[in-house]
């Protein structure tokens, strides 16, 4: 299988609108991503969809409140949408004037995910009379009953798809629980969790403490890029607040620090620097050692400790990244020997493999074979642990669902999204999953075509190669999960080419006597283009700052040589 094997493209489809942008490419590309009138531009925050028709929102609110003088325990998760959550809620009470509130995040090591009944017998030595979960708890029916068992009070507040039975916790705050109203079921956990505060500022009755919660939107922000969830409208208005209050410099010291360390500039963040430069700093915490070190970081209001926290993070990071690299490599000649174009999914397996790390496999290697694939580690004696990513058209947590119902007992455990989900799978049973999986795939998508070809937007003339061009691009956004950055093909000539980094490529290049730089991450090759080749794009227009400079720059997503007629 051919790495550099070239992708085709497809010209988005324009729906009819009534935007009134005097840019028809402008206006095609917000069409072509469901904004079709000029109100649904409008990212204020009055826009938001009321928090309130959330179902038991309030009765949470209440029971939160009445712990003011108790003792609160904020139960996170050990991803980047976790520790936002935690972060959240532990700087919301604490400026609500609770008396008591501490957080526990379970090591997915020893552990694992969510509020199990082993984290409850941890929770019960700090005494909490009040256990509430951020973004988990969903299924937590053990833990959620050993918790309530010892007469502690649990409000689950969670936005994974819920399962056939649910945890018996005083309340639950989810908006994809049956019935629920509120229109906006992508929310992240730290969409939930800044619903939840909103409302308990409400009950408590005090006016000065109504916009508390808002004073931490860069948390929902970077929480909701991070969790890869949809950009609907709602998730859109809630990142865009974000990015307002860190570039006009209100953002949290430890979210700054973050950016900091990864050379980005907090005075003009966009949402692609929360998943490329600061999530994988945080999520580096939870798979490889503890996230309790990222919630830290983003609850600080000590400069100096956040700075020393965000180094610590960055060089945890650096070692996830060698662990990765090691993996995919593996990974990439697991493929190449199996029967991948043959089957609807890719099921991969290593027993030396990272478990924390599995995850990140299964995205590079779906982005490779463009198919759904699941990564697997050895987690204990007897089982294995995975992790899936899927491709647009598929939910992988029904397709789980459905392998479940006709194979029952292979799968221990499963949860996740439409995009992404994990298991733990008996150790024994991993050629049985790998072909129930494809028999659930052929049941629930028959005929489903796996489609490589890149979606763009057109291209761009000589005099949309520039900065002006540029920021206009990016005040549509932010851009995101099924709100994708626009994407352009085109045919340059190269001026200079060169490989940086070990494997980038660095082009110099014209069109129309246009000069352009342009960045092939990841895609430096043994026949590098040379001056006078022309070559065909699809790129990404953005903005290249150094040293006080802005310059038009070409994130390249594939270059090939050009056709010849």
């Amino acid at each position: 299988m051919d790495e550099f094997a070239p992708r085709a493209s497809r010209l988005r489809e324009v729906p009819e609108h009534t935007l009134s942008e005097p840019d028809a490419l402008l206006a095609n590309i917000l069409a072509a991503r469901g904004v079709k009138s000029d109100a649904d531009r409008s990212l204020d925050l009055a826009n938001l969809a009321p928090l309130g028709q959330l179902s038991g929102l309030m009765q949470a609110a209440e029971l939160i409140a009445k712990h003011r003088d108790g003792r609160v325990l904020i139960v996170g998760d050990f991803d980047a949408d976790g520790a936002t959550s935690t972060a959240l809620m532990l700087r919301c009470l604490s400026a609500f004037g609770f008396a008591h509130v501490d957080f526990l995040v379970p090591n997915r090591f020893e552990f694992g995910y969510g509020l199990s009944a082993e984290l409850v017998a941890v929770a019960e030595q700090m005494q909490p009379s009040l256990i509430v979960t951020v973004d988990n708890g969903i299924s937590s029916v053990a833990g959620v009953a050993a918790a309530r068992g010892v007469g502690i009070d649990v409000v689950v507040t969670d936005h994974h798809l819920p399962p056939d039975v649910l945890p018996d916790a005083n309340v639950i705050v989810n908006p994809n629980l049956v019935g629920d109203p509120y229109p906006s079921k992508m929310l992240a956990g730290v969409g939930v969790a800044f619903a939840v505060m909103s409302a308990v500022a409400r009950v408590l009755d005090n006016p000065s403490l109504h916009r508390v919660p808002a004073q931490y939107l860069d948390l929902v922000a970077l929480g909701t890029v991070a969790d890869v969830v949809p950009l609907d409208r709602n998730n859109r208005i809630l990142v865009n607040a974000g990015l307002e209050r860190i570039n006009a410099g209100q953002c949290c010291v430890g979210i700054s620090a973050l950016l900091s360390i990864a050379g980005r500039d907090t005075r003009n963040v966009r949402a692609a620097d929360f998943g490329f430069s600061v999530a994988p700093r945080l999520n580096a915490a939870g798979r490889l050692e503890d996230m309790s070190l990222g919630i830290r970081c983003l609850a600080t209001d000590n400069a100096a400790e956040a700075r020393l926290l965000a180094e610590q993070l960055h060089s945890i990071n650096l070692q996830r990244r060698d662990i990765e690299a090691t993996m995919q490599a593996e990974a990439v000649e697991a493929i190449e020997l199996s029967d991948a174009e043959t089957r609807s999914c890719e099921v991969l397996f290593h027993r030396d493999w990272h478990q924390g790390v599995v995850g990140l496999v299964a995205s590079r290697i779906k982005d490779r074979v463009h198919r759904p694939v699941f990564a697997f580690a050895v987690e204990s004696a007897g089982q294995l642990k995975g992790s899936g990513r899927s491709v647009p058209g598929v939910h992988l947590r029904d397709v789980l669902a459905e392998v479940d119902r006709t194979v029952p007992g292979i799968m221990i455990k499963f949860g996740g999204h439409a995009m992404a989900a994990g298991l733990t799978l008996n150790g024994n049973a991993i050629d049985e999953f790998r072909d129930a999986l494809d028999a659930a795939m052929t049941r629930l998508y028959p005929g489903f075509e796996f489609d490589p070809a890149f979606e763009i937007d057109g291209a761009l003339d000589r005099d949309r190669l520039s900065i002006v061009f540029a920021d206009r691009l990016a005040a549509l956004g932010p851009w995101g999960q099924r709100f994708p950055e626009p994407l352009f093909e085109g045919t340059f000539t190269v001026e200079h080419a060169r490989i940086v980094g070990s494997r980038h490529l660095k082009l110099n290049l014209s069109c129309d006597e246009q000069q352009i730089d342009g960045i092939a991450f990841g895609q430096a090759r043994d026949a590098l283009p040379q001056p006078g080749d022309r070559v065909d794009l699809i790129y990404r227009l953005d903005v290249n700052e150094w040293r006080g400079t802005r310059r038009p720059q070409l994130l390249i997503e594939q270059w090939q040589p050009a056709a010849t007629c």
